[in-house]
């Protein structure tokens, strides 16, 4: 079966058979190769698991070696939404087939993004039919709060890290999520990274995959 992304796809080393699923989404300008080095890292340790790494559907317009899941060239809000909502069909298309080609279902699947895709796997986790088993982010935040607390459908588990120094998201954009999601009753852990920038230290590689191991 051919995917609606181009992706890289990796195996647990132990696989006797595929449970669990984790998507990972890349970050603005990024693509598959660059967020499969996180699989890379956790698959030793995950049996069973099947990790998709899909490039975004868009090349960046501001770095056209990578891919973005939307634009931000315009500063609009309105066109960013409307850019956020065709990535998620394309997206929500990708994971059915996902789901039909490995046999799984949305709780055995985990969304994990960095920046632009932990963005995306926060409205995933919402606006789905079915809650997945938990949504991992990485210096993220909520797109557009308005705009997502309408169309929240599930209540998807979510994991977030955020470096207190991060100079392209701003760092209170994690506890603005924290605040969004919990008053939606939402379960969340929120992780502030001391001294880290718009990237993602090992430390919060090991918190991740600890949670992972604890939840499948």
């Amino acid at each position: 079966m051919e995917f609606a992304l181009n992706s890289k796809i990796i195996e647990s080393e132990k696989r006797d058979k595929i449970n669990n699923a984790i998507i990972l989404l890349h970050g603005y300008g990024g693509d598959g190769s660059d967020i499969s080095s996180i699989a890379y890292t956790w698959k030793r340790f995950i049996n069973n698991t099947i990790f998709l790494c899909p490039d975004g559907h868009q090349v960046c317009k501001l770095n056209p070696n990578g891919y973005q899941w939307f634009d931000l060239s315009i500063d609009d809000q309105d066109y960013v939404i409307a850019e956020v909502k065709k990535a998620e069909k394309i997206l929500i298309e990708y994971i059915e087939q996902i789901k039909k080609k490995y046999e799984l279902n949305n709780s055995q699947i985990i969304l994990a993004g960095f920046s632009q895709g932990c963005m995306m796997s926060i409205n995933l986790g919402l606006i789905c039919n079915q809650s997945f088993k938990s949504v991992i982010g990485f210096s993220g935040k909520i797109i557009d709060k308005n705009d997502l607390q309408d169309r929240i459908v599930s209540k998807t588990n979510m994991l977030l890290f955020h470096g207190d120094a991060d100079e392209v998201v701003p760092p209170s954009s994690l506890l603005e999520a924290k605040d969004f999601l919990e008053r939606n009753k939402i379960k969340v852990e929120v992780n502030m990274l001391k001294n880290c920038g718009h990237h993602i230290p090992i430390e919060a590689l090991s918190s991740a995959l600890k949670y992972i191991k604890k939840i499948i």
